[in-house]
This record gives C-alpha cells, sequence and structure tokens, in this order.
C-alpha cells in the first residue's frame, strides 16, 4: 500500500519571478529546464527541476486531464482554454460510465478512453481519459511527445528537459482498483474513486516534485501546488494507472532561452470545485 506523501510549500523562486507572457496559442521561445544539481531557494535539492506553470484550481470537478496539460501547455508559451484541449482530444458522450462489483474487483464500463475523454466532467467522479487519448493534444502544438513507462525512462525526459503528464491518484493516497471495459471489449487498468492527473516536472534520489493545480479543496485545505512524492509511493500509484504517463518536450529552440513561468505557490482564496 502506497506510504504517507511528504507534502511541502515551495517558497517564490527568483528564476520563476519573471511571468512568461501569453499571447493566445502563440508559442513562446523554448523553455530550458535546469538539470543536476539544481538548489532551490529554500534549500531542496534535485537532478532535474522545471518549474511547470499553475493555476488556482482546476477548470471543472472533473477535468483535472486537461488541468495537467494547461500546466505543461503553459509551460511551453500556449495558454489553452479547456473547451479548445476537449475540441481536439474528443468527447465520447455515447455512454455515462458506472462501475460493477464483480467477483473479479470493480468493473467500469465506459467510453474508449484510449481515443478520447469519456463521460461528463461536472459530476461524475468515473469521467476521464487516457494519455493515449491526450498525446495529439501536445502533438497538435508542436510539441515532441512519447510515452515514458518506467522509472528510468521518466528520469530520462526530465534529465533531457521534459515535463511528464501522468495519471496518479489524488494526494497519491491509497486506491481502489478497477478494469475499464470499452465499447469494444479493451479492458484498461485504473482507479475506481480518487483517479487523478498531474505533472512530473523534476526528480531526485528521494522521488519526484509534482506540480498539482487541484491545489486546496474539501479533501485536502492544504494542499499545495507543488510537492514532493517518495519513490516508494509513486511508483505502485504510477503502476495502478498501467504506468500511464507522457514526457512532453518543449518545441524546438530557436534564439534565446526565455525565462520559466511564474508559479503561484499560495492556495486559491476561494477554491473552485470541491475533490473527487
Amino acid at each position: 500500500m502506497p506510504a504517507s506523501i511528504n507534502r511541502r510549500f515551495i517558497l517564490a523562486a527568483p528564476l520563476a519571478a519573471a511571468a512568461l507572457a501569453f499571447g493566445g496559442n502563440r508559442p513562446a521561445t523554448a523553455i530550458q529546464a535546469q538539470t543536476g544539481p539544481v538548489v532551490t531557494p529554500d534549500g531542496r535539492l534535485y537532478d532535474a527541476y522545471l518549474p511547470a506553470a499553475t493555476k488556482p484550481g482546476q477548470f471543472y470537478q472533473y477535468s483535472c486531464e486537461f488541468d495537467a496539460s494547461w500546466a505543461v501547455l503553459a509551460t511551453y508559451g500556449f495558454d489553452v482554454p479547456f473547451e479548445e484541449q476537449l475540441a481536439i482530444v474528443g468527447h465520447d458522450t455515447s455512454i455515462e460510465p458506472y462501475y460493477v462489483d464483480s467477483p473479479e474487483g470493480f468493473l467500469v464500463y465506459g467510453g474508449d478512453i484510449t481515443t478520447a475523454y469519456s463521460s461528463d466532467y461536472t459530476s461524475n467522479l468515473l469521467a476521464r481519459t487516457t494519455g493515449e487519448a491526450m498525446l495529439p493534444l501536445f502533438e497538435q502544438f508542436g510539441l515532441p511527445t512519447e510515452p515514458v513507462q518506467t522509472q528510468a525512462a521518466l528520469q530520462s525526459a526530465l534529465d533531457e528537459g521534459a515535463l511528464v503528464w501522468m495519471k496518479a491518484t489524488v494526494d497519491f493516497l491509497p486506491w481502489e482498483p478497477v478494469t475499464w471495459i470499452t465499447p469494444n471489449g479493451e479492458e484498461l487498468p485504473g482507479v475506481l474513486g480518487n483517479d487523478h492527473a498531474v505533472v512530473v516536472m523534476g526528480y531526485n534520489a528521494a522521488g519526484v516534485v509534482i506540480r498539482d493545480v487541484l491545489g486546496p479543496t474539501d479533501t485536502n485545505w492544504e494542499r499545495p501546488y507543488e510537492y514532493d512524492v517518495p519513490w516508494e509511493t509513486f511508483l505502485p500509484v504510477w503502476e495502478a494507472q498501467g504506468f500511464d504517463a507522457l514526457a512532453v518536450s518543449p518545441p524546438p529552440a530557436e534564439g534565446a532561452t526565455a525565462p520559466a513561468p511564474a508559479s503561484d505557490p499560495d492556495p486559491a482564496e476561494e477554491p473552485r470545485q470541491v475533490c473527487c
């Protein structure tokens, strides 16, 4: 069972002091990750670290995949609204997902989450999609993207300056495993009630550092937007989600490196949603 998470608020950093000016969907100059060793102003040491963009809360209660992708896209200079992201990924409303408690465990019958987002993102806790369906979104903006499914591949991607979009559980807490069954009978691993998506933006020997725009909610009013997760907690959670992750690299660099986007470490004054 996953170990407890080590959560820490992040101090404002000089390297994130200059805000990246977004101009609709116009790309900014590529942002350069800092690679090993990186010491943050509050004394944390990472082998690789790229402070991803953040915002105060999710678009909707169950829109986490698109909030994580927003953080990645915004870091690379693309401010992409939820509606535009959803249109690119696709929205499968042909079936409203439901679960059955079977002798083999929990089974969820829903849409094809390998090709689209399934269900109502405002009300159904089973609503979700996968990295396979999200991949065209990043490619739409010219960002080199590839799946990563091992710790070594994850670390290599971070070393090379990529951010990693991934499926997880809320706060990396324990989960109830499910098998998601698509309309054509394909079976996919997942979790039942605390499905989530976040961004991995750095690592060290102890674990990874996460960007999570969920922020404070009624399930955790102290949830920061950036926190560390030890490897012994991170890896089992990732495995429960089928090692679903995408390494997203910045657009091909042209000219000078732009400053990293400012990231606001303070909780939203009024969190905009209850949690899953």
